[in-house]
């Protein structure tokens, strides 16, 4: 996570994040660390969907259509969030951690992780094998830092 924060430093960036099925553990593993404060500009927990269309202004039918763990409505979470945060670097969290809520179409595990750094936008598709709710949002943040990482260099 250090090296994260130094190499965000270095580059002069700015990273913002809005969480669903992590619940803000993204945030929290980046503040957690000290020099945090110069690179994390925003975190959003938009857990509803109420909360995605009321706050992140994700449009309803794109919720009501695809679902909010969907290709899509991470698409639409993370180019919303690009327009309200003064970051470079934008990440979108939605998925299914369980242990339960899971269908054949969209199991347990299923994640999408968006992230927009300017203005150019990729959505993963992750399957976390693990039932257990907590490694499936640790796996999470895991990937989603390993994206940033990997984008910010």
């Amino acid at each position: 996570m250090k090296s994260l924060i130094k190499l965000l430093t270095k580059k002069k960036l700015k990273i913002s994040v809005v969480e669903s099925c992590t619940g803000g553990m993204f945030a929290s593993k980046i503040t957690s660390v000290n020099g945090a404060s110069k690179i994390f500009s925003l975190g959003l927990i938009t857990y509803s969907n109420q909360a995605k269309i009321k706050f992140l202004k994700v449009n309803k039918n794109i919720i009501k259509k695809y679902g909010a763990v969907s290709h899509e409505c991470c698409l639409e979470m993370v180019n919303k969030l690009s327009k309200i945060s003064n970051a470079n670097i934008n990440v979108s969290i939605t998925g299914i951690a369980g242990p339960k809520g899971g269908t054949n179409l969209k199991p347990i595990g299923l994640v999408y992780i968006g992230i927009n750094r300017d203005n150019k936008t990729q959505i993963t598709k992750c399957i976390f094998k693990s039932k257990k709710r907590l490694s499936i949002q640790k796996a999470t943040v895991k990937k989603a830092l390993d994206l940033v990482l990997r984008i910010s260099k």
